[in-house]
């Protein structure tokens, strides 16, 4: 599930770590673009045990983050002892993210990070950080160059962590999340070209919320109109498809005509798969 079972830490790893620690001790401050998702909260849990009330999150509410991962946000950071501030991203606003292009991306994370560099200059802090890890770096992401014409800190990358190395350490270190699945904006569930409207966001929201309901854990509503394409981990195929009445009956109550079920299953960035064919 996402690689959900952490791989054995080995001393290369421990070492990142403590590299990644010093490096944010030599910082002395920082904004955390939070959203609560492992990676995220992985830095968050580090800076702020390195730097206490020098280190603070910052999550940006708009349509597209589900209630439920506002709320896993607000939970972890107060597991954390970690200060957080809710700050409101006007980015559907912007017809140039509305239209849902291939670096829609881009616009989204622009708007977060003048938000949070905002806030860090009324701070006086030293930087703002975000939870890209190394293994980001290889898929269609946009929001990379927004965090690098922002001057944004990655210490992962920085440190050379992994997504499987975040995982077992944050499993040794005890957090809550370290099982965490993979999540991402409900925008990146809407097929690029198809405008991101507040109703669409809604449906696909609704629609997810009731397969959680349901005990589905990792999954994907894949927006096409009046068509949900559901992508499932493999390891919860068959679970789903013994749940087929209840999905299509919560996918009609979404408002989607016809409900499907991904056979290839789960699988991140799963739009962005067109774009490398083109």
């Amino acid at each position: 599930m996402d690689g959900s079972t952490p791989h054995a830490i080995t001393e290369a790893t421990r070492a990142k770590l403590d590299a990644m620690r010093a490096s944010l001790r030599e910082l002395g401050s920082g904004i955390v673009a939070y959203s609560g998702g492992l990676d995220s909260a992985f830095v968050l849990a580090i800076a702020a045990s390195e730097l206490g009330e020098r280190a603070l999150a910052m999550t940006a509410v708009s349509p597209s983050l589900p209630a439920r991962e506002r709320e896993d946000a607000v939970r972890i950071a107060r597991e954390l002892g970690a200060r957080h501030e809710l700050v409101s991203s006007e980015e559907i606003h912007n017809p140039s993210y509305a239209a849902n292009p291939t670096d829609r991306c881009f616009h989204c994370k622009s708007e977060l990070y003048t938000l949070t560099e905002r806030r860090r200059r009324e701070l006086g802090f030293a930087c703002v950080m975000n939870g890209t890890n190394v293994d980001d770096l290889g898929d269609h992401r946009p929001g990379l160059v927004a965090a690098s014409d922002a001057a944004v800190r990655s210490p992962l990358v920085e440190a050379g962590l992994h997504k499987h190395e975040v995982r077992a350490l944050a499993q040794e270190l005890g957090l809550s999340f370290w099982d965490k699945p993979a999540a991402a904006c409900l925008s990146s569930r809407i097929s690029y070209g198809t405008a991101v409207t507040v109703e669409r966001l809604g449906q696909i929201e609704q629609l997810e919320d009731a397969l959680h309901a349901l005990g589905l854990r990792q999954l994907r509503v894949r927006h096409h109109d009046e068509v949900a394409r559901i992508e499932i981990a493999s390891e919860e195929m068959d679970r789903a498809f013994g749940l087929r009445d209840e999905i299509v009956q919560a996918g009609r109550a979404a408002g989607y005509a016809f409900v499907a079920l991904d056979l290839a299953g789960y699988r991140s960035g799963s739009l962005n798969h067109r774009l490398r064919i083109l």
